[in-house]
């Protein structure tokens, strides 16, 4: 998890870009081969066909938009946990049956006295992959949604449910941190994954003054 700097970075775009020479280098077929089967599969999908022909007409097609679009490369992390993927599924299951009861509640009984708000979220991290899928989880989550991305701040800018108070909008950005953590916990890379570590360790011994001051008053 890198640390933050006061100027907003550019953006990374730089990451498909040459250090010697400065020039755009090309994704390879290896880099490229998760957006291949993924527009192949969604030409099958589009078509209702899955036979051999079509899939192998889609994948010609899909290998000239991967060569005259092609994308600033997903730099992944190297590193996943199957363990903490598993505790991320269950938790985010959790979040998805509370957020549609609590939506179900607004919707049946507060109805037009519910606020929403627009709210910034900085995230710590500066990847591209965990930025884009805690934006994701979050979308799925009912009640939230992702409406713009800031890449050079790793800013989520949201339209979150029954969020009208300062309180509840504390809540709310605590709430995507423990997304941001749970992800980077899954798939971050090693340094993010320490840092979430640190951070956690803090967090706990901080708890834990406060609770002693607390009973010795």
């Amino acid at each position: 998890m890198s640390k933050r700097t006061k100027q907003p970075r550019d953006q990374r775009i730089d990451d498909a870009l040459d250090e010697a020479s400065g020039k755009r280098t090309r994704p390879t077929l290896k880099d490229e081969w998760p957006l291949l089967i993924f527009l192949v599969l969604m030409w099958g999908a589009l078509w209702q066909d899955f036979s051999a022909g079509n899939l192998i007409f889609g994948a010609l097609l899909a290998l000239i938009v991967v060569a005259l679009f092609p994308l600033p490369p997903v730099v992944l992390s190297g590193r996943i946990n199957l363990w903490y993927c598993f505790l991320l599924l269950g938790w985010f299951i959790m979040q998805v049956v509370a957020a549609s009861v609590e939506v179900s509640y607004l919707a049946l009984f507060r109805r037009k006295k519910t606020r929403s708000s627009i709210i910034a979220v900085h995230l710590h991290t500066d990847s591209d992959l965990i930025v884009t899928t805690v934006g994701h989880v979050l979308t799925l989550i009912p009640g939230s949604f992702v409406v713009e991305v800031d890449r050079r701040s790793s800013t989520l800018y949201l339209h979150y449910l029954n969020a009208s108070d300062a309180i509840r909008v504390a809540r709310s950005r605590a709430k995507i941190h423990e997304i941001e953590r749970r992800v980077i916990m899954a798939i971050g890379s090693k340094d993010e994954y320490e840092a979430v570590k640190e951070i956690r360790a803090d967090l706990q011994t901080k708890k834990r003054e406060l609770k002693s001051k607390g009973a010795q008053k």
